[in-house]
């Protein structure tokens, strides 16, 4: 008998892409599934759609609910699944067709509490895949409880995300995702690893992570910078647990306040005063020491430290001069994504959810 995997898809202004998730989903080739849709409160038609499934399919089920967001979404279908392991898909991300299959076979083979697989960043016409991904590299890589949180820290072979992963559900069915943030994975992922005690990655991409325009990521706003308030948090986290772990932990969230700085200052009409600039400004003022340490293997980011230690605008005139040199193919760009056009087949099918 096949284990039972729960699949939690929070719904919320997806009724464009509805459908092509949820038949990704129904079309595995792993049959027993317990498909949860959550309607969170969505105002088009996607309550509606979530309840055609259940007439369709007797493995989805449909629950509504008042708008809380994702995190309260993916909560809410957690006190529902009633599956071995748990997936979490995206409303407007789709899977390929043995995604499940594979995953399964993996974390049972290899007796691991989370498996995870490589991924195509998916657009209109074109997907990427990250070059880390190649076909070159070892299908299989196992991580063990060692090296688990300092990937996660690293977050190039153990991603942030909580999608593209197949967990055990008694795993994660008692650690909620934090309610009322952007990033909410960021705030998550590191309880999650630290409970873990084999992870394994499939580096073939099964998962297809739709990039919108009118995305959360797409659009800047200073809620974005909730991703600093996770990784915060998460520092707290590994100083307590992971001491060795602190300095990348630390490079990371300079690196990250420094590039929303740098948004910030794009979008100043969105920051009025300038009231989060100053605050980042501060922070990276009243940690420079431990920053310096940190970023002292790392030319180009150390650079940066110091002419924003100057003044922010140093660091931006240096960074646009870079970006000057690179357009003059003076300074080499790193190529780390393959692009991948899509068949005339594939736009077809594409347009057929449209």
């Amino acid at each position: 008998m096949q284990p039972k995997v729960s699949i939690i898809v929070p719904v919320y202004k997806v009724e464009k892409y509805l459908k092509r998730c949820v038949d990704s989903i129904l079309s595995q080739t792993y049959r027993n599934l317990d498909v949860i849709l959550v309607n969170d409160g969505s105002p088009d038609n996607c309550g509606r759609i979530a309840e055609e499934y259940t007439t369709i399919d007797k493995r989805v089920r449909a629950f509504h609910k008042e708008n809380g967001g994702l995190s309260d979404a993916r909560n809410f279908g957690m006190k529902y699944a009633a599956g071995v392991y748990t997936m979490f898909v995206d409303s407007d991300d789709w899977l390929e067709p043995e995604m499940v299959e594979q995953m399964v076979i993996t974390i049972e083979k290899y007796a691991a509490d989370i498996v995870q697989s490589a991924f195509y960043y998916a657009y209109e016409d074109y997907l990427l895949l990250e070059k880390s991904s190649a076909t070159d590299k070892p299908q299989v890589q196992v991580i063990g409880k060692e090296a688990l949180v300092k990937e996660l820290v690293n977050n190039q072979k153990v991603k942030n995300f909580a999608w593209g992963k197949l967990y055990k559900t008694a795993l994660i069915e008692d650690i909620p995702f934090k309610k009322g943030v952007l990033f909410e994975d960021v705030f998550w992922a590191h309880q999650v690893m630290h409970r873990a005690d084999k992870y394994v990655l499939l580096n073939k991409p099964f998962y297809n992570y739709f990039q919108r325009e009118d995305s959360i990521v797409a659009d800047y706003n200073p809620r974005n910078l909730d991703i600093i308030k996770g990784l915060k948090e998460r520092h707290n986290f590994i100083q307590q647990h992971y001491p060795d772990l602190s300095l990348k932990s630390s490079k990371l969230l300079l690196k990250t306040s420094l590039e929303h700085y740098n948004l910030l200052f794009l979008n100043r009409k969105k920051d009025p005063g300038g009231k989060n600039r100053k605050e980042l400004q501060a922070y990276i003022k009243t940690n420079i020491e431990q920053f310096k340490q940190a970023t002292k293997n790392d030319r180009q980011l150390y650079r940066q430290l110091v002419f924003f230690h100057v003044h922010p605008w140093v660091n931006i005139a240096y960074l646009g001069g870079r970006k000057l040199l690179r357009r003059l193919k003076l300074v080499p760009v790193p190529v780390t994504m393959q692009r991948i056009n899509y068949t005339e087949e594939a736009r077809r099918n594409e347009k057929a959810y449209s």
